[in-house]
């Protein structure tokens, strides 16, 4: 199985530290971003990986990365999103790098506690479709959130005012090849994006979207709060973490 780091994204929230680099490429706690998604997949056993990043800043992973040797890995993959397409629209150039296979996908600013091992195995073994992992939340109102039937999801809505459950969609996302076919028949949002959800209620219209439950703490760092939070969740071990994740955690901006 393969994996997709996205981590494209001007990082707007984060200004003015991303004047001059690519937010991925910012320390939490004693290393890069870019790090903690990387290990994410490589703890889950995958070791044939693509990072898709933008902006002006892009010669910096390579520089910080090189071949993934840090990490284990005999090499990585890079590619390249102009502008500000959503999380979809850069999912999209990782087509020919997944050449059929199933691909897990966590977008660059999210950082957990624990690992995902036990839902990518869940995947492998399904015979097709989509696994998402959700995360119980104080204020899922602020995320994708899914509407249930029983256990069964039976649509995502996005950041709605009277959330139909406390669980939010995370940013790791389990797909078949199917993925691409279903991103090419979007239409961009009001903001103008390809939108993630949009995906995967096509999966969840196909009756194939299953879900995991995050275990442990899990942020973003797209903002400078959430950045501070991340850094000392990593800092402590997550102590003292039961606060509110912010509203970032599972978009790319």
């Amino acid at each position: 199985m393969k994996g997709v780091v996205l981590a494209g994204g001007l990082g707007k929230r984060l200004w003015p530290l991303t004047r001059i680099t690519n937010k991925h490429l910012l320390p939490v706690f004693d290393k890069p971003m870019i790090y903690y998604p990387i290990q994410c997949l490589v703890n889950a056993g995958i070791r044939d990986i693509l990072i898709v990043t933008g902006g002006n800043h892009a010669g910096g992973f390579l520089e910080l990365l090189g071949n993934g040797r840090e990490f284990g890995l005999k090499e990585l993959h890079y590619t390249y999103q102009v502008g500000e397409g959503g999380i979809a629209d850069a999912l999209s150039l990782a087509q020919d790098f997944a050449d059929g296979e199933k691909i897990v996908v966590i977008l660059g600013d999210n950082i957990i506690e624990k690992n995902i091992r036990q839902g990518v195995a869940h995947f492998f073994a399904q015979p097709r479709g989509a696994r998402i992992y959700l995360k119980e939340v104080p204020d899922p109102e602020r995320f994708g959130v899914p509407v249930f039937d029983r256990e069964q999801i039976v649509r995502i809505e996005e950041k709605p005012a009277e959330p139909k459950s406390n669980y939010a969609v995370t940013g790791i996302y389990m797909y078949d090849e199917q993925v691409f076919d279903f991103i090419g028949r979007l239409s961009p949002s009001d903001r103008g994006e390809l939108e993630i959800t949009d995906v995967n209620n096509f999966y969840i219209e196909q009756g194939t979207m299953e879900y995991s439950l995050l275990e442990g703490w899990w942020t973003d760092a797209g903002t400078i709060e959430s950045l501070h939070r991340a850094g000392n969740l990593v800092a402590t071990g997550g102590a003292n973490h039961a606060e509110p994740v912010e509203a970032g955690a599972h978009a790319e901006g």
